[in-house]
């Protein structure tokens, strides 16, 4: 059974999440939606609240808060600007979380504490031009050079790409081994034979920054692998499971921004004589958004329990992540029309929600993969 009451202190910080998002975040969102520009401000701002390294224990600089309230945080910002949610749903969960859980003490301190105190911004650098979803076959590869590695290859749609600072980079280091040779490394910004694409023309998010990232003989010390040798999928796919919590987090936040403006406008527009929230039509849908946002925060806190339980949580977040996603982008779509004309230009912010939302069904695993991975822990489950 999941406890979804809120301890004060959550409730505390809810509030105090939302409070800065609406206050700090919310006349930007439209300004840099438009104009594709990264939100520097947004990440000072979250920086200076302390957030930056929310999970991360004390001693290394972070918060030391539960991921219940990195949950929350993702959710709030995201239903203010899901550009910056993802930036910092990228930075914390993909690049800051995995360094805490494998890096030695030497790595803690060289790169988690600059990144846990929001000195430095992180990314994760998995996918590759030819092989989003299939993360084993990675062409990006490293060879051992006495007390360094030597890479070669490409990375594709990374989050904060060229605004980063530091980088969590998956290569294969034996093309035997498959997913067994791939290797973790941090590398950052600056590395000789490290260079970056062209900003991606993207549909939503615009303003986080997604480039490719080329690697041309890049020489990386050994000191800088994380983990051991042939880790790097492991690293990956835990990675994946706790930033999976972050992506349900924010199509919760894109959904509950898109029904809270869709209930406003109903009780406003009017039609036919008569407010258009008093059509048996336009309740059915509000009614059906609100359930659904509810039940994916729900799934969501069921995958934090598990998490938080030490327990495995794969299943847990892939549904979670899965069933928040496909109805963000559902419930985003029925906010367009619940606005009509309206809700088709950019005068009202339910166009952008909408593509917002449709990311998320896409980014760290799409929703065809969701259903691959669920469907492989419940056979492992209820396997003979």
């Amino acid at each position: 059974m999941v406890e979804i009451k809120l301890t004060d202190d959550q409730e505390m910080f809810r509030k105090m999440i939302s409070d800065i998002a609406k206050k700090e975040f919310s006349e930007r969102a439209k300004e840099i939606d438009k104009t594709h520009r990264f939100p520097h401000e947004n990440v000072e701002i979250l920086r200076d609240c302390g957030v930056m390294g929310l999970t991360i224990p004390e001693e290394w600089g972070g918060a030391g808060m539960d991921y219940t309230c990195y949950s929350i945080a993702v959710e709030e910002i995201s239903k203010i600007c899901a550009s910056t949610g993802t930036i910092f749903s990228a930075h914390l969960s993909l690049c800051t979380v995995p360094i805490e859980h494998f890096g030695n003490d030497e790595q803690k301190e060289k790169f988690l504490r600059p990144l846990a105190t929001g000195v430095k911004l992180g990314a994760f650098a998995l996918s590759e031009p030819g092989n989003g979803s299939d993360a084993a076959g990675m062409h990006t590869h490293a060879v051992e050079d006495g007390d360094f590695y030597v890479l070669n290859g490409s990375k594709a749609w990374i989050t904060n790409g060229a605004v980063a600072d530091t980088y969590l980079v998956l290569a294969q280091t034996n093309y035997e081994l498959k997913h067994k040779g791939v290797t973790a490394f941090i590398i950052e910004k600056g590395a000789e034979g490290m260079s970056f694409g062209k900003p991606e023309d993207k549909l939503g998010i615009r303003a986080s920054s997604t480039t490719q990232i080329h690697f041309d003989n890049c020489k990386v010390p050994k000191s800088q692998i994380l983990g051991k040798i042939g880790d790097g999928f492991k690293i990956a796919m835990m990675t994946l499971d706790v930033g999976r919590i972050g992506m349900a987090s924010q199509a919760i936040g894109i959904a509950k921004a898109a029904f809270e403006d869709s209930i406003k406008y109903a009780q406003q527009r009017e039609t036919f004589g008569q407010k258009i929230s008093e059509f048996q039509a336009i309740q059915f849908k509000l009614a059906d958004m609100m359930v659904d946002i509810e039940a994916a925060r729900l799934l969501t806190y069921q995958a934090i329990s598990k998490h938080d339980r030490g327990e495995k949580f794969t299943r847990e977040s892939a549904s979670a992540k899965l069933f928040a996603s496909e109805s963000a982008m559902k419930h985003t779509v029925e906010a367009v029309q619940i606005h009509g004309g309206y809700g088709y230009t950019t005068e009202y912010n339910v166009e952008r929600y909408m593509r917002d939302a449709k990311i998320t069904e896409i980014y760290e695993g799409t929703s065809e993969i969701q259903r691959i991975v669920i469907a492989k822990e419940l056979l492992k489950e209820y396997g003979l």
